[in-house]
């Protein structure tokens, strides 16, 4: 009754003036809300969308004014926007991949990376961070998403990841003697102080949001170690400080435990993976209020992959096999240590659109689906320094909103069939 009569007040007195009525809005009906801040869900909720932004919620199904758009989902749990810490839109791993690189341009990669940002989108992913590309490929997709020219979700990128020559982000490891040549900070590679700070000013300049860096070995990089550190604790400090003053975050590759520790001590955001966190390099992490980004779809995916002969490199396929079971058994500890966890799922070595897949794994390893959820929205947002606009289902916040028909809280698994999805007021999805 209240938001039909308010409406109904404001269309009358512009008629009476002369005046076209304002844009008319959408209100969608939720059986279920969870709104991303509450550790419980509100039943029979009203949602009031005008120009992109929620600007009411009530209690009850409220009756839509003249000329507003009713979406009904009576039978739906509806949600904030799903947010993916760790992604790759530039590729998706096959046996091509160490290869393609020699036979793609620039502009195969463009117009590949849009079909990966569409089906994320329609998964229910309205953000991303985007760790790690060529540098220009996720730069030049943020702008053709943000200009309405591709659907996709938003993106945060970090453009070129950083390394240290010879680490798991040095574009030149494993060619030949005339392709291995030392790269640079244009490059994202570093060696020494001085190198950092000039890395993280070009990727200032390149167009990135945040800096995302390799501190250890990787698993499918072509290298024997995927867990020594790479970076020492100054060059890491550099990174932080200069990306400090830059306004950027720092992301954190990380595998090994003194790598992960020197990253933690040098005040980076977030570990991304941190396969073989201790005790310590825990407690390290809440102390210091860094989050993690737990990645098990990407251990799960490898590992399998590795039982394939042929599908890795010999040199891949052992890191491949052993992360697997190692990546659960450290999220089990971490969730109940304490550890703030943000979503996030390397997609781009998984297929993308999958990503919800990650809901299951966490909750299979002992995190409440509540949790799980709102690891993927408030959580992703205090990480990415976004909770004023993002997050949440909120008054005056940007309308990112999806939902799955029954109850993820009684089975997780349907977070795998999001049904309606809502950008910005836009819906690309819906029943």
């Amino acid at each position: 009754m209240g938001l039909k009569w308010l409406r109904g007040v404001v269309m009358v007195s512009l008629a009476w003036c002369g005046v076209p009525s304002a844009d008319a809005a959408t209100i969608i009906h939720a059986a279920r809300l969870i709104d991303g801040r509450n550790d419980e869900p509100a039943l029979q909720m009203t949602i009031v969308i005008d120009e992109g932004r929620i600007t009411a919620i009530a209690k009850g199904y409220q009756v839509p004014g003249n000329g507003d758009t009713l979406i009904a989902l009576t039978e739906h749990t509806v949600m904030p926007g799903l947010m993916d810490m760790h992604t790759h839109l530039q590729s998706q791993h096959s046996k091509d991949t160490y290869t393609e690189r020699f036979f793609m341009e620039q502009a195969d990669y463009a117009l590949r990376s849009t079909v990966y940002a569409r089906v994320t989108l329609l998964a229910g992913f309205t953000t991303v961070r985007d760790l790690g590309d060529n540098g220009v490929n996720s730069v030049a997709l943020r702008k053709a998403i943000d200009q309405g020219w591709v659907p996709g979700p938003r993106i945060f990128t970090a453009g070129k990841s950083l390394a240290t020559t010879g680490g798991h982000a040095d574009p030149t490891n494993s060619l030949r003697g005339e392709y291995r040549r030392d790269a640079g900070p244009l490059e994202g590679v570093i060696n020494g102080v001085d190198d950092a700070r000039k890395a993280v000013r070009q990727r200032y300049k390149d167009g990135a949001d945040l800096i995302k860096l390799t501190a250890t070995g990787g698993i499918l990089s072509l290298a024997a170690n995927g867990q020594n550190p790479q970076f020492t604790y100054d060059e890491l400090k550099a990174i932080v400080e200069t990306a400090r003053d830059y306004g950027m975050t720092v992301a954190v590759h990380a595998h090994g435990t003194e790598g992960i520790k020197r990253a933690v001590l040098a005040g980076v955001d977030s570990i991304e993976h941190g396969t073989f966190m201790t005790d310590e390099t825990m407690e390290l992490m809440k102390e210091r209020g860094t989050y993690w980004v737990p990645t098990n779809m990407a251990g799960e995916w490898v590992a399998e992959k590795a039982r394939e002969p042929g599908y890795f490199p010999e040199i891949v396929r052992p890191k491949a096999a052993a992360i697997g079971p190692v990546i659960k058994e450290t999220f089990a500890k971490a969730y109940q240590s304490g550890v703030k966890i943000a979503f996030g799922t390397d997609s781009g070595v998984s297929p993308h659109g999958q990503n919800a897949r990650e809901f299951e794994l966490m909750v299979a390893g002992g995190m409440p689906p509540m949790k799980a959820i709102q690891s993927a929205t408030l959580e992703a947002a205090r990480l990415m320094k976004i909770e004023e606009r993002l997050g949440t289902v909120e008054a005056n916040k940007t309308a990112d909103i999806v939902a799955v028909k029954g109850n993820p809280l009684e089975n997780i698994r349907l977070m795998q069939n999001i049904v309606f999805v809502m950008k910005e007021g836009v819906i690309y999805k819906q029943p």
